[in-house]
Formats: C-alpha cells, structure tokens, sequence
C-alpha cells in the first residue's frame, strides 16, 4: 500500500468572507470552479481544479487562520509578474524570510486568512525539500 496523489486540499473561511473568498480563488487565482456532488451543491463554498488537484473552499465556525504557518504552495512561471497581478488586486504579500536554495518565493493570506506559499523553481536547479527529520519548521534541501 502506498500513497498515490494529493486529491484535493481543503481551506476554510467564516462565512461572513464568503463573497472576498470565491472572488479571491476564482477571478483573483484563476481556479476553474467544478461541480460539487448533489449531497453538498447547495451548501456554501466551492470547489475548483488546478491540474489534477481539487481546491475545497468551505465555511467553518470560529475559524482562526491568520496566525497558523499551515500553508499549501501553488508553483508560478514567473514570480514577479505573478506578484504584480496580485497586487492589482491589493494582495498584501508576505516576504519569504527563509530563503530557500533553488527557489523564489512569497506568502499571502487568503481573505478567509489561509496562508498560501506562491514560489518560481529556478531554472536549471534540481533541488527537492525534504522534511528535516529533527525539526518539521526547518526543511531540509537535497540536490539531486
């Protein structure tokens, strides 16, 4: 038995954000909305695709995002262009205060406070993050 994919991730809002959120993910990201099952289609949120991953945006009572580390990375092209565009959509971007070997990156926060890690792998790196086995807040990196 072995993991085969990430299906989806799921990200949470009250729901007095609920308009901020589905504009963020779908006119500010760009997420394609897909169908929700009939069991929850009427329910609030939405969920969207990028690639083969699903994106499950839903409301949660007394939610408390905006100080967690937790975070998801969506990987960019081009991190400035990128940065620029969210911007225009007065986005406050987070500086990367750990640079890492291989990558640019920022954070932000979603309107439902969702930490998001946008990063740009530099062309001709081969590096991988791996988990640090003493401490899960300081990746490892390995070049392959």
């Amino acid at each position: 038995m072995a993991l085969k994919a990430v299906h989806h991730v799921q990200v949470t809002y009250p729901l007095e954000v609920e308009n901020a959120m589905l504009f963020f993910y779908s006119k500010v990201l760009g997420l394609t909305e897909i169908p929700r099952p009939d069991v929850i289609k009427n329910e609030s949120g939405a969920w969207y695709l990028l690639g083969d991953i699903e994106i499950h945006v839903s409301t949660e009572k007394n939610t408390n995002n905006q100080t967690s580390r937790r975070h998801f990375c969506f990987q960019v092209d081009n991190l400035n262009t990128f940065k620029e565009h969210l911007k225009a959509h007065g986005v406050e971007i987070i500086p990367d205060q750990r640079p890492l070997p291989g990558y640019i990156r920022f954070f932000l926060r979603d309107p439902g406070g969702n930490r998001i890690e946008i990063a740009e792998l530099i062309k001709g790196s081969t590096v991988k993050l791996i988990a640090d086995e003493l401490s899960f807040d300081k990746p490892s990196v390995v070049v392959s």
